[in-house]
């Protein structure tokens, strides 16, 4: 079973950003915020280990939004 709920994702995210995870609007754009490739990577690693074993970069990438990030990742863990 997942450990990837949208609080996680939420959480995570907010931890790259130095952030409360309440600051961050579900369809802002997470690179005007300042999250880079780098981190974006940091990301699908993680969430892979976490089960969404088929999570690739793109996938986060395209949308960098949070919302949409739930979404995908709904259906890939």
């Amino acid at each position: 079973m997942s450990t990837l709920t949208a609080a996680r994702l939420r959480a995570d995210v907010a931890e790259l950003l130095a952030c409360d995870p309440a600051e961050i609007d579900p369809d802002e754009d997470l690179l005007d915020r300042g999250l880079d490739s780098v981190r974006l990577m940091s990301l699908v690693e993680r969430w892979r280990e976490a089960g969404a074993t088929a999570l690739e970069f793109p996938d986060l990438a395209e949308q960098p939004e949070l919302g949409h990030w739930i979404t995908i990742l709904e259906g890939k863990a």
